[in-house]
């Protein structure tokens, strides 16, 4: 998608969004903007970035230029802003970080709109492992959270065309500094070692790319899993510890093996588009080996292991008006993907969405993500939905994740 110019005049402003849903925190509404379009740094701004004291990334920005940028952001009230570089030809003009008046600033056309903080660096950053790898390597940190990720492929992605379109995995692998299978040992050590930090992390996930192997589909991940979950199980005396694994969509025989055996406290397997069509579509790899309805089955028996508000599944939300085979219309792809949200929430599952990132590496990477009202309106029915069936979205919200503005909701 060649840049345009125009966008600004086809959409409601990030102003006008926030004025015209005064029921949603303007907080939440700029953090779905920043995700939805990315962020530059200015050079005042990445002055201001201390590697002694902050998460930072080499990243190629908007500017196609290499930095030592902060990993991530923060604004005043606590909410996390999950930042992407924008593409150099996207759709419309990433916000620039810059400093005005001394404070660090989110701006758009030259104009300050909220105040953001750059993420702190825990202690453990700095360490080595018995093996000699860098710890941040191994587990990476949230504000609130330790996030790792034991592997850094997908096996979808051996196969031509089976990968999910918009992802980015398969291209970005083996660029990055970490190693593309982590040692379980180095794993249970590094999150001995975060935990000491007092105050700092309510939560412990894991995630990775599918593993199709094993006497059953899928063994070989749920095994890496378990071993991995029982050695971090030894610091909280064997018990269940807040804890979260987004996976593939296991059987109830393999998640109730994780459940008895370790500490797991809740678990997600990620749907990515609700849409039977749409998913065999952008999801191939998912579509063949377990199908958009065994997908949702499996997430029905996953609550009868893990009980009601321990499971949910996740949305790239906005990927379902990916073309030529996406809805046509904003207004029907709400309505439908939030029916069809609504049938998961009366089994049990509450959905989550994530703010479609259009990213350099994926099939999708000239695709135009939807406006700003669009991302407004699916977490508002979201959050209406989860109400409605009572649904606890604790496992997954604002605090463990800060990923999902309509989990951001439930603060309010």
């Amino acid at each position: 998608m060649v840049f345009d110019r125009n966008w600004r005049e086809k959409e409601l402003s990030l102003f006008q969004v926030i004025e015209k849903y005064p029921d949603v925190s303007p907080f939440v509404i700029i953090k779905t903007d920043v995700q939805r379009r990315g962020v530059a740094y200015s050079e005042s701004a990445l002055r201001r970035v201390d590697p002694k004291r902050h998460i930072t990334q080499i990243r190629s920005d908007y500017f196609d230029k290499e930095d030592l940028s902060p990993v991530s952001l923060l604004m005043r009230d606590g909410t996390t802003i999950f930042c992407e570089g924008a593409l150099g030809d996207a759709p419309r003009e990433p916000y620039l970080v810059d400093v005005v008046d001394g404070k660090i600033m989110l701006t758009d056309e030259g104009k300050a709109v909220e105040e953001v903080f750059y993420w702190e660096k825990p202690d453990y950053y700095d360490k080595r492992t018995s093996n000699g790898t860098p710890m941040w390597q191994v587990v990476s940190a949230r504000p609130q959270r330790l996030t790792i990720h034991p592997n850094q492929f997908c096996d979808f992605w051996k196969d031509p065309k089976q990968g999910c379109k918009f992802c980015v995995m398969a291209a970005t692998y083996h660029s990055v500094q970490k190693p593309a299978m982590l040692a379980v040992s180095d794993i249970v050590e590094t999150v001995g070692e975060a935990v000491k930090e007092p105050g700092r992390n309510v939560c412990i996930f894991l995630t990775g790319g599918t593993l199709k192997g094993g006497i059953n589909f899928l063994d070989d991940e749920v095994d890496f899993y378990q071993e991995i979950l029982e050695g971090i199980s030894r610091y909280f005396d064997g018990k269940k510890f807040p804890s979260q694994l987004i996976s593939t969509a296991f059987s109830q025989e393999q998640l109730r093996r994780l459940y008895d055996n370790t500490g797991l406290a809740s678990y997600t397997a990620d749907i990515e588009v609700l849409d039977k069509e749409l998913f065999k579509w952008i999801c191939p790899g998912k579509a063949k080996e377990i199908g958009y309805e065994g997908w949702k089955e499996r997430l029905f028996r996953a609550v009868e292991v893990f009980g009601p508000g321990n499971v949910n599944t996740g949305v790239v939300s906005g990927v379902e008006l990916a073309q030529p085979h996406g809805f046509k219309t904003e207004n029907e792809a709400l309505a439908s993907s939030l029916a069809e949200a609504e049938t998961l929430a009366s089994h049990g599952i509450a959905v989550v969405g994530c703010v479609w990132r259009i990213l350099k590496g994926s099939i999708f990477s000239r695709q135009v993500a939807p406006t700003l009202e669009y991302y407004v309106r699916f977490a508002q029915g979201l959050d209406r939905i989860r109400r409605k069936y009572g649904i606890s979205v604790d496992m997954d919200n604002y605090r463990r994740c800060g990923n999902h503005p309509d989990t951001d909701l439930g603060r309010i």
